[in-house]
């Protein structure tokens, strides 16, 4: 089960948004009135044409849930493109997702790689943690649960919840990482804290591999951690 939830958890803006964002959120979230939206679309694409990559980043996102515009998977990764190639990170993630999962352009993971590398160094949180999932999986790149474990530490101190849980499982597992059980309660501690089910189990399960004094410890410092990553930068 957890060789499993290692696999999980693939992060994309426009999968975030899809199939649950309908046009009047999508405009909430780019702060438009919802009945406004044909106009700013005229403008939005006006400004992608003249090359902001922050236009055309939009654009492909609405072409990819069909906000506003026909759904056009292709079309969304025409502009997320244009967007990506001047060093847009956020469209360098999305990109990525597109390769790696074939959507608008043939499955890639190279590819997906590479431009999951490209926002990652650039301190995207969802693309490092991609780019971990990439080296767990082996997809793109040599397997190397190591670099993976990299990657999701990256992310994971940026507040990235899957990057937490998936931390917890390389150390449980002991892959890529050092076993250690008490840094696996830790890393599951954060992830539940922030909301995620399935690390609240994870946690408790490995909280019985724990002694009563390993315990209180995992336990004291795992609130320092959570107190820590709370204040803001």
């Amino acid at each position: 089960w957890l060789e499993e939830l290692l696999e999980q958890g693939r992060q994309s803006l426009l999968a975030d948004q899809q199939g649950q964002m309908a046009a009047s959120t999508l405009a909430a979230l780019w702060g438009e009135p919802v009945g406004a939206i044909p106009t700013q679309l005229e403008s939005l694409h006006a400004s992608a044409e003249r090359g902001d990559p922050e236009a055309q980043f939009e654009l492909g996102l609405r072409y990819g849930i069909g906000d506003g515009v026909p759904e056009d998977s292709s079309e969304a990764v025409s502009w997320y493109r244009r967007a990506a190639e001047q060093g847009h990170a956020d469209a360098q993630n999305e990109l990525g997702f597109a390769y790696g999962n074939g959507r608008g352009l043939p499955q890639d993971y190279g590819e997906a790689v590479r431009w999951y590398r490209r926002a990652a160094e650039q301190g995207h949180a969802m693309a490092q943690f991609n780019l971990g999932l990439k080296y767990g999986k082996g997809e793109g790149v040599p397997q190397d649960h190591g670099e993976a474990a990299r990657w999701y530490r990256r992310a994971a101190e940026q507040g990235n919840v899957v990057a937490h849980r998936n931390l917890g499982i390389l150390y449980e597992l002991g892959k890529g990482l050092p076993q250690d059980y008490r840094e696996a309660y830790i890393w599951y501690s954060l992830a539940a804290a922030n909301g995620d089910d399935t690390a609240a189990e994870l946690r408790d399960g490995v909280a019985r591999k724990l002694s009563a004094a390993a315990l209180a410890v995992a336990q004291t410092e795992a609130r320092q951690r959570f107190a820590a990553m709370s204040q803001p930068p």
